[in-house]
């Protein structure tokens, strides 16, 4: 038996905010790319994953489902800019944490948004073995969809689907060779 999908995405929001706060207490630069590389790849893997299953959900069940799921892909579109200009910066570049409190402060606001509307909302609308049975395609999803911000990539079904685990490929094989943390 799986989590249900709320649960899953929260836990992944969970992961994200203490590795934002130990990006904000890290003293070296090394340590700051190590914890940025892995950060970006638990936010792109959350991000592809919640536009494969939860705002096709949100727009299958919710009154307001397309204006929602809009709202917040564009605020992934927003963060996964921010991510691919601060994926190439080393840890004591001078922007290194300018970028990173831009991108942090948007991701943080999406979570609340998430969790104090979209979630509670869908709650009402999904049972729970279709929460559960999102939750599995979620977890399974993130076992195959790209690490590495791809900011023109497609972000709704069915194209995210099918390329995604294309470019997840392509990022896990240079994540190897890069010796790259994606945690």
């Amino acid at each position: 038996m799986s989590d249900d999908m709320i649960s899953v995405l929260v836990h992944d929001h969970n992961e994200v905010k203490e590795l934002f706060q130990q990006i904000e207490q890290a003293t070296d630069a090394d340590t700051r790319r190590t914890l940025a590389d892995r950060v970006t790849a638990e936010l792109v893997r959350h991000s592809v994953a919640e536009e494969m299953y939860l705002y096709p959900s949100a727009r299958d069940v919710l009154p307001n489902g397309d204006q929602l799921a809009d709202q917040e892909i564009e605020e992934h579109a927003e963060a996964e800019q921010l991510l691919k200009q601060w994926e190439g910066m080393d840890g004591d570049d001078p922007q290194f944490m300018a970028i990173f409190r831009q991108m942090s402060s948007a991701v943080l606001e999406h979570i609340e948004e998430e969790e104090g509307q979209l979630f509670p909302e869908l709650r009402q609308h999904l049972s729970g073995e279709q929460m559960e049975e999102l939750g599995g395609k979620i977890e399974q999803a993130k076992k195959i969809v790209p690490t590495r911000p791809h900011p023109s990539a497609p972000d709704t079904p069915p194209l995210n689907k099918l390329l995604g685990p294309g470019a997840g490929l392509v990022d896990r094989i240079r994540d190897k060779l890069s010796g790259r943390s994606t945690g």
